[in-house]
């Protein structure tokens, strides 16, 4: 069978499936915030053998956007409010299309100059909105857990070099489970790697970490790193990042920010106020598929001293003589665990050109004013409380029943909120308690959104609270 398509059935397929997503793109606020009843039985309704003989492609574009893509959590709606939102502006991923059907090797300078420098164009670009210095170098990954892993393996590798049984790391318990991770598979032994407790905001406590740094050190340990985060996942939480950055100073370690749910939010105004500190970090992870609402899988690592990322990844071998790079120019294999890869940049570049920085702020102020606004309308509620105050998008809340457990209760509410298919929210779990989470992140979410948003939850915990007496 020939696998290439002539002309008029590229089109063809091209038209077939563009009509069917737009169709669905156009219909979200129709659309459930969720479908997840009973995954597990119609999961195994679509396990089947291997295809020895062809399938028409209207039959299988109608599988996926029929049977596939309802079946989910509805990240791209409107109302999709909970863990950390993605949005997925189109326009990237047409980007994404465009560098998946061309198919150029973006993994090594040589073999695709100009894409190369389109990506390079984005991390100078992102060095500056952070405040980052030219000798910054970055690279495009497939989201923060990636992103971090190399940060960690960078300040590994030039803190501790081959010497790392006594290297210790520093974090808040607050921080993401993928620095953990990231820690490990770099080399570290888990029970070197050092959770800090937080203060009643959730932000990490610099004298507990001064304390632990010098602890470690008398017992004979290394500290290289430590981490603050800009933005939680769980709270949104801001860590006391200038504090952070002298404690590094003073024992000469890596200071490492997560910013991949919050760093966007420095292009805002009252986002940059809430991130002072961010720009003295040596390295910073990104997640342009969370602050610059691009479709999911694409994150980014910066350095602000760029050689110690390439000293950290580069090896060479002899197939790879072929790989010149100008001076001035960046090649992603030798600063990146990858060697194949695809041209991800070109999803951040072309939103970015199309609209402009400009419109990211406006809609990063916006989700902070929301933010703001829902938390006012919590606290304006006798039954309602929130058990942190949002330093960037996220509230936690829960109801308070007159009778009844309350963990209990809020399990209910949630369950109820999300099975309507009018809103999805997320929990977590604070001090013990279990709360609900809102996250306002989404392009597509504005202020009716929200006012909806409020109204459900207050409309399904008065019912509950009235059907449990």
């Amino acid at each position: 069978m020939n696998l290439e398509l002539n002309k008029d059935q590229m089109l063809a397929m091209s038209e077939a499936a563009l009509k069917k997503v737009v169709e669905h793109i156009a219909s979200l606020p129709n659309q459930p915030r969720s479908d997840l009843t009973g995954s597990a039985e119609y999961v195994r309704s679509l396990r089947e053998p291997l295809p020895e003989n062809a399938t028409p492609f209207d039959e299988l574009l109608d599988i996926v956007m029929q049977r596939v893509i309802p079946k989910s959590i509805n990240s791209a709606h409107p109302a999709y409010m909970g863990y950390i939102p993605g949005g997925g502006l189109y326009s990237s991923a047409v980007a994404e299309f465009i560098a998946a059907a061309t198919n150029r090797y973006a993994g090594a300078w040589f073999a695709a100059p100009a894409a190369a420098r389109l990506e390079s164009n984005v991390i100078e670009w992102f060095a500056q909105m952070m405040g980052y210095p030219a000798t910054t170098r970055g690279i495009f990954t497939s989201g923060g857990s990636l992103a971090n892993f190399s940060a960690v393996v960078t300040a590994r590798r030039h803190l501790l070099g081959d010497d790392i049984s006594r290297g210790t790391m520093y974090m808040s318990t607050q921080t993401h489970h993928c620095l953990i991770k990231s820690g490990i598979l770099a080399g570290l032994p888990e029970k070197n790697i050092r959770l800090i407790d937080v203060d009643e905001n959730y932000r990490v406590q610099p004298d507990a970490v001064e304390k632990a740094v010098r602890d470690d050190l008398a017992k004979g340990f290394k500290p290289f790193l430590i981490t603050g985060n800009a933005g939680t996942t769980n709270t949104g939480a801001v860590d006391p990042l200038p504090e952070l950055a002298e404690i590094c100073k003073r024992h000469h370690l890596w200071f490492h920010v997560d910013g991949a749910y919050g760093a966007f939010f420095r292009l805002c105004e009252e986002g940059k106020r809430r991130l002072i500190g961010m720009e003295q970090s040596d390295s910073l992870v990104l997640d342009p598929h969370k602050g610059l609402f691009m479709p999911y899988g694409v994150g980014c690592l910066l350095v602000k001293k760029g050689e110690l990322l390439r000293k950290a990844h580069m090896v060479s071998a002899d197939y790879l003589q072929d790989h010149t790079t100008p001076e001035g120019e960046v090649n992603a294999a030798e600063h990146s665990p990858e060697l194949s890869r695809p041209f991800r940049g070109l999803q951040v570049w072309l939103p970015l050109r199309l609209y402009g920085v400009k419109a990211f702020a406006e809609n990063l102020a916006e989700k902070l004013r929301l933010t703001k606004y829902l938390y006012e309308k919590f606290l304006s509620e006798p039954n309602f409380e929130c058990l942190s105050v949002p330093e960037l998008s996220v509230i936690t809340f829960r109801y308070r029943p007159a009778r009844g457990d309350i963990n209990d209760f809020n399990k209910k509410l949630l369950a109820q909120i999300v099975e309507s298919g009018r809103l999805f929210l997320s929990s977590t779990i604070m001090r013990g308690q279990f709360v609900i989470r809102v996250c306002i992140l989404s392009f597509r979410t504005h202020q009716q959104e929200v006012d909806e948003a409020f109204a459900v939850i207050k409309e399904m915990a008065v019912e509950l609270e009235m059907n449990q007496r």
